[in-house]
């Protein structure tokens, strides 16, 4: 049982390969698969902590591979969104080019930094944990994934003729939002992390 917790936190890396593949598809019902696996990776990261915890089985791997995992987990959603046809349309991307690209340049520059900042601290025997902003960072690039990936689902064909296909794009613009305030709180929480534990890099 003290196993489960890492269990469900690296079981989100496979889970990616399985969402991006089902999108790559780009079939109204893979769109929604995506979508739901989406929710499952996202339900595993409270999941995960909620057991170490009732179970006492809190371990600093446990909390360093937490983290990385949504790393990787979100970074590697963000490119696809970057790649993938917005509903079968070669000319538009889930997420639009021109300036996205920017903003998810500035996320993975924001985790690579951060985890190289945690690396560091671990050879010198410190576990530096997430921070509240770190995790609000978080929440809201998985809120702004789950709102493309529904949209995304929304207007794949699965509704065709309904209410919820004609909301598709008000539920993207949303998502877009939640991605950008995402971006916001990705350089804050950066920032802020980096300032406070730049001790740690002795320089």
């Amino acid at each position: 049982m003290k196993r489960l917790p890492n269990i469900l936190t690296l079981s989100r890396i496979p889970l990616l390969f399985v969402i991006v593949g089902l999108l790559c598809l780009n079939r109204p019902a893979t769109d929604a698969a995506a979508f739901v696996f989406f929710l499952v990776a996202a339900g595993s990261d409270w999941l995960d902590g909620y057991i170490a915890r009732k179970v006492g089985a809190v371990s600093n791997f446990g909390k360093l591979m937490d983290a990385l995992t949504d790393k990787i987990i979100m970074v590697g959603l963000f490119v696809a969104l970057l790649g993938l046809n917005w509903n079968g349309d070669p000319s538009e991307t889930i997420l639009p080019r021109e300036l996205s690209v920017f903003c998810v340049i500035i996320i993975i520059c924001r985790e690579f930094l951060i985890t190289g900042l945690r690396l560091v601290a671990a050879s010198n025997g410190v576990v530096l944990a997430a921070e509240r902003a770190g995790k609000l960072k978080t929440a809201l690039q998985m809120l702004s994934v789950s709102l493309l990936l529904c949209a995304q689902t929304l207007a794949g064909g699965l509704f065709a003729g309904t209410t919820l296909e004609a909301g598709a794009c008000l539920v993207r613009e949303i998502g877009l939002w939640a991605f950008y305030g995402a971006v916001a709180l990705t350089i804050y929480s950066g920032t802020g992390y980096i300032i406070r534990n730049w001790r740690i890099l002795n320089l």
